[in-house]
């Protein structure tokens, strides 16, 4: 279960593997290489979970604005209540940003290899889901009561996005990896 839900067959499962056999014909590169396979699929996989992450956040956004136009309160929409306008600017504003950051990732993986794009795709993995559930959120909060329903998509996408802030590793280990990077350009080379 996740989030007290049942996420399998298209989300989490566990699985249990006894006695399983592949045969040679059908092994990746070579006995004792697994680690090795699913770690050159991480950064394009990483790409693609940040890529839904801003598609999430997109749905969101135009979830909350349809909203903010179609529902009045006090005899005004919404969208002219409050901070809703500043709310819905940041929200384009932060997708924007997650977008380009995203693009840069794929660039710098697609134009310097995967291993050397980490710190870039290790970005876009702390901000992609983040900015997610923010502007998810922010869409729960315009839709009220409703949007913690089913009768909206919202409450599933931030399980599923809050969710994905684990899947490929905690933001605190992407987190270290920009460190890391960022602390070269100031380290001695005796250091």
């Amino acid at each position: 279960q996740v989030f007290g839900k049942d996420d399998a067959p298209h989300g989490h499962m566990h699985l249990k593997y006894t006695n399983v056999r592949v045969p040679e014909e059908n092994m990746i590169l070579g006995r004792g290489r697994g680690f090795e396979v699913a770690q050159g699929r991480l950064g394009p996989g990483r790409i693609h979970h940040c890529m839904r992450s801003i598609g999430a956040a997109e749905k969101a956004l135009d979830l909350m604005c349809k909203r903010s136009v179609s529902r009045t309160a006090f005899g005004r929409p919404l969208a002219k209540l409050g901070a809703n306008y500043d709310i819905i600017a940041e929200a384009r504003i932060e997708i924007e940003m997650g977008r380009l950051l995203c693009l840069k990732a794929a660039y710098m993986m697609d134009t310097i290899g995967v291993q050397k794009a980490q710190p870039y795709i290790s970005q876009i993995k702390v901000v992609a889901p983040r900015m997610s559930l923010k502007v998810i959120d922010e869409a729960i909060q315009m839709h009220g009561g409703e949007g913690i329903s089913q009768d909206t998509p919202l409450a599933d996408m931030y399980t599923a996005q809050r969710t994905l802030r684990f899947a490929d590793g905690p933001d605190a280990v992407h987190r270290m990896v920009i460190a890391r990077e960022e602390l070269k350009k100031y380290r001695s080379n005796s250091a």
